[in-house]
């Protein structure tokens, strides 16, 4: 369907543009993988575009989600703030974390857009964010490199500053120059040109560009070069050649990635350590929470240091791996797994223990649910023929449905059991035998996870009207199978509430989560009542972490 062209930039053409630019990156992100060979040629520079596009556009869905069916729409700060928001926290990789900064520095200019009714701004705004972004992302980097998405990105700035207009003049003038400057980047990189290839991040910002231009005008924009000018794509260096090319630089074995909750001038002193530790190094965000990715040797070193500047969290530790870029050697095929699990779990406790069961556990922690992106990584993590996927979240089955599908496509059997809660993915798991066929498991999975009852109890935010009544901000709510069914001032007692309401009608495995915030005496306080008053009924207790409720109760 044709776009309807945008004079003024606001906050429709911001959920416009993310839903096509998401669209753009998903039909190059193979493309992109393979021509990744700077800094690292580790093959998932459109998939970690991907993955953290996907993450801003879903920020911003539900930015509009909130307002409803309504007349009133979000602003187009609401709108870039979410954009910025969700790109920073679903960054992946450096080509992400660098996307990332980009579409925060324009959120910093469209965010203060003063045209009219605050709610838009025109070409010349939309000039100031492009040069914000690229501005702003080469601060971001430790040490810029030309041939880069940073030369992409300040090539679309400048040509967009010669352009007067509209903003779909604005946008078409970016994207051209950003083209031009993606062709050229081999004769900038000399590893590009011996690969016979364009810069692979540059190669996804030109394609997000392209998507804002469709955005502004309706109209689709011509594809982007693939490889060097006169250099055809079939003569690129073979991953071997790299393998070994990395062997002689020497590079780091690790990339480690983070969220870090941290002050400006901590943050300071970490670009400084981390710099003294390794390369590739790339810190962005604002406003106390950071998002920063480095390649290192020494990755517990690099976690340390986050730890000393704040709250390092959702942590991801790649090994580059025996026979990579970083060290040569050749790279034996790891043969795929007949089956495999994959789960997602709402805390640090839980992952634990259902790695140590072993499926791959997604970590989603609360207000941050993965998106469908991040599960197919999940899946493809695990290499089996035949994947298992637990949600364990009933706002989460779609997500997971669309990531099966995906997965199918690929060539992976996948069968989703809609678990809504990780107590009845515990139970599901429990039953699980690999040696099984694959059907039989998946009935049995899925007859485990339907005899749980699950229940939480949480803390509430907010006055609302409920299923059990009113209840104040600070109340304690116990929930059963999804609706509000106690409310309470206190947590134990709530807790044991809930958990009879449940065992009146039978039950002989209680399985209680218990999350980092909840009072240390409720699973000993429950564990006691269920001794007492449910006889021949057993209680297992795990330890969630950080969890998003308090307690997770689960009767099977």
């Amino acid at each position: 369907m044709a776009q309807v062209p945008q004079t003024f930039f606001d906050a429709l053409a911001v959920r416009t543009w993310c839903g096509l630019a998401l669209g753009a990156l998903g039909r190059a992100r193979e493309e992109i993988d393979a021509i990744n060979v700077y800094p690292v040629a580790d093959g998932d520079t459109g998939t970690n575009l991907y993955l953290t596009l996907e993450s801003a556009a879903t920020a911003v869905e539900a930015v509009f989600a909130g307002y409803g069916t309504g007349a009133r729409e979000p602003s187009l700060a609401d709108a870039v703030h979410a954009m910025a928001h969700g790109a920073l926290i679903g960054a992946r990789g450096n080509s992400g974390t660098i996307l990332a900064q980009l579409l925060r520095g324009m959120a910093q200019v469209l965010a203060e857009a003063e045209a009219d009714d605050g709610s838009r701004i025109d070409g010349v705004g939309l000039r100031l964010a492009l040069r914000q972004a690229a501005d702003s992302a080469r601060e971001a980097v430790a040490h810029p490199v030309e041939g880069t998405v940073l030369t992409v990105a300040s090539a679309a700035a400048d040509a967009a500053e010669g352009a007067e207009g509209d903003c779909g003049t604005v946008a078409r003038a970016a994207y051209e120059g950003a083209r031009a400057a993606l062709a050229a980047t081999p004769g900038q990189l000399a590893v590009l040109a011996r690969a016979g290839v364009v810069d692979a991040g540059g190669r996804g910002l030109v394609a997000v560009l392209g998507a804002l231009v469709e955005a502004c005008t309706g109209e689709v924009v011509r594809e982007a070069p693939k490889a060097a000018e006169g250099v055809p794509v079939s003569v690129a260096v073979s991953e071997a050649d790299l393998c070994a090319e990395g062997a002689e630089d020497g590079g780091p074995a690790y990339e480690v990635i983070y969220l870090l909750e941290a002050g400006d001038e901590a943050v300071a002193r970490l670009r400084e350590r981390l710099d003294t530790l390794g390369d590739s190094l790339v810190v962005v965000g604002g406003d106390g929470l950071w998002n920063v990715h480095v390649h290192v040797d020494d990755a517990g070193a690099a976690v340390e240091a986050g730890v000393e500047a704040g709250r390092p969290y959702r942590i991801r530790i790649t090994h580059f791996g025996l026979g990579d870029v970083h060290t040569g050697g050749e790279r034996p095929p790891r043969e795929r797994a007949q089956r495999a699990v994959v789960a997602v779990v709402p805390g640090e406790g839980l992952a634990g223990l259902y790695t140590e069961a072993g499926a791959t556990a997604v970590l989603a922690r609360p207000g941050e649910p993965p998106a469908s992106g991040e599960l197919v990584q999940a899946v493809r993590r695990a290499h089996a023929r035949e994947v298992v996927l637990l949600p364990n979240d009933a706002e989460l089955r779609h997500t997971a449905a669309a990531a099966a599908e995906q997965a199918r496509t690929e060539g992976i059997r996948v069968a989703l059991i809609p678990t809504r809660s990780a107590v009845q993915g515990i139970a599901a798991l429990a039953v699980h035998e690999p040696e099984r066929r694959f059907d039989e498991d998946v009935v049995q999975m899925t007859s485990a996870a339907g005899a749980t009852r699950y229940a939480e109890v949480v803390v509430a935010e907010r006055q609302s009207w409920t299923t059990a009544g009113i209840c104040q901000a600070g109340d304690v709510l116990g929930l059963i199978d999804g609706d509000v069914a106690v409310i309470g001032p206190d947590v134990t007692a709530t807790a044991e509430t809930v958990l009879d309401r449940m065992l009146q009608a039978g039950g002989e495995l209680v399985t209680l989560v218990v999350g980092d915030e909840a009072p240390e005496s409720v699973a000993d306080r429950l564990e006691a009542r269920v001794r007492e008053s449910y006889l021949a009924v057993d209680t297992v207790v795990y330890r969630g972490g950080r969890q998003g409720a308090l307690l997770l109760i689960g009767v099977e």
